[in-house]
């Protein structure tokens, strides 16, 4: 979680209360930072007219990553999956691009004692934001007009996107993974060049923590959007969604996907390829730090030792 100084704050504070004044008037109760925003200076607004979240961002560029999630959540609404409304996305009020929402009242679902339940109903979501269909494959896709920096194919995705080649010489050169594992891992991927799929909505992050919930678990809105992509579903977000479930939590998830599940043990090796070249950032990170108890730790967990349900 980045390290906001007081006077960062405090500036983005001043945006966020321009924003709110510009569209709802002088009417702001209170106007409080969010310390949990991860990518963005969040802001709770209350107001007369009701409670709203402000995201300020940190760079001009994240005016795109707004459009995105405002265009993915619109879709997912029309499709029935519950989702925070999005009242205005803009760059000109301010000099950084802000988003303005309705604030849903729930709490994040990771420590509801009904998980189960929530990650059941969370499959159901999750097959439901599959059925939306987009074109090309990453994260540029129908929510941008541009059409130069869209990669149309699945294999121009893997190669100029996702960057598997460079991520698997970069397991091997720093022996992340034995020869043999890399080398399976290669096979892999050259089985997964070959999918013939057409791409839909994912949302690249449907963990517990962005699910909000009422008192009884029901799930009132799926958040931060910010990072989904056109891609193979359900695998590129199953890779994810399952990454850190228990065995139990993972199957419940599944049985609410209702997935074809012989289907899915053909393919289930290619959770571990997109979940490992996902780590490679942390790992150059941790590199970087010549953190070498960290990074034998790393290792042993994508070596597949932690891996304790299965032979």
């Amino acid at each position: 979680m980045p390290q906001y100084t007081a006077s960062q704050i405090r500036t983005k504070k001043q945006m966020a209360k321009k924003v709110v004044e510009h569209h709802f008037g002088k009417s702001i109760k209170t106007l409080e930072f969010n310390a949990a925003g991860k990518t963005n200076f969040v802001f709770t607004a209350a107001t007369k007219e009701g409670t709203f979240i402000v995201k300020i961002a940190n760079a001009r560029a994240k005016h795109k990553d707004f459009q995105k999630e405002q265009w993915a959540i619109q879709k997912a609404l029309e499709a029935g999956v519950p989702v925070p409304e999005i009242l205005e996305v803009g760059d000109d009020l301010i000099s950084l691009p802000y988003m303005l929402q309705q604030k849903v009242e729930g709490t994040e679902a990771i420590h509801h004692p009904e998980r189960l339940e929530i990650l059941h109903k969370l499959g159901k979501y999750a097959s439901i934001i599959h059925s939306i269909p987009t074109d090309g494959f990453g994260s540029v896709f129908n929510w941008s007009k541009n059409k130069l920096s869209r990669k149309k194919t699945w294999i121009e995705y893997l190669e100029k996107e996702l960057m598997f080649a460079e991520g698997l010489k970069f397991l091997q050169d720093h022996d992340i993974l034995s020869k043999k594992k890399t080398k399976n891992l290669a096979i892999e991927f050259e089985r997964i060049k070959k999918w013939k799929i057409a791409p839909s909505l994912n949302h690249c992050d449907l963990r517990l923590k962005n699910v909000i919930v009422d008192d009884a678990g029901k799930i009132k809105a799926l958040i931060d959007w910010e990072n989904c992509s056109s891609n193979c579903a359900p695998y590129w977000d199953l890779s994810i969604a399952l990454h850190d479930l228990s065995i139990d939590a993972k199957q419940k998830f599944l049985e609410g996907y209702d997935l074809d599940l012989e289907e899915f043990k053909k393919r289930a090796f290619s959770l571990t390829a997109f979940n490992i070249i996902n780590y490679i950032p942390d790992l150059q990170r941790i590199i970087a730090k010549k953190d070498k108890k960290t990074l034998e730790l790393y290792k042993l967990r994508l070596d597949g030792s932690l891996d304790l349900f299965s032979l």
